[in-house]
């Protein structure tokens, strides 16, 4: 199995984020891959795919990522069924970091508890 057969799964990855000036070679056993993803958030889940499927610090691979919007961890448009909570859970780990979430989108948001399909929320970099 060629190197970038193996790392497949992070090129449709990047292809599904959207990675701008990608840039993929393979040479002696070692596949070298670059682009700009948009946000910290798109970055780290580029990094997540690659130890998923070459191991903590994997050799066969290297990767230059770099990112387009630093002011913010992600943007997250608001889907049926969500809640602050569950979105906080979603990138921090911890729900009880909504509040960071709250106070970050002020400007659209009154209410914690009140969020609707649609919006775009800032998730702050913690």
């Amino acid at each position: 199995m060629s190197v970038k057969s193996k790392y497949q799964g992070v090129l449709d990855l990047g292809e599904t984020l959207g990675i701008q000036n990608g840039n993929v070679e393979e040479a002696n056993g070692v596949l070298k891959v670059s682009g700009v993803a948009g946000t910290p958030h798109e970055k780290n889940l580029m990094w997540d795919k690659i130890k998923e499927v070459g191991g903590e610090l994997p050799s066969d691979i290297e990767a230059d990522i770099k990112v387009a919007d630093e002011s913010v961890y992600h943007r997250h448009t608001v889907e049926s069924g969500d809640t602050l909570g569950k979105i906080a859970k979603q990138y921090y780990g911890k729900a009880g970091k909504y509040t960071a979430i709250f106070e970050a989108n002020t400007n659209i948001l009154k209410n914690p508890d009140v969020i609707h399909p649609g919006q775009e929320l800032v998730i702050p970099n913690l």
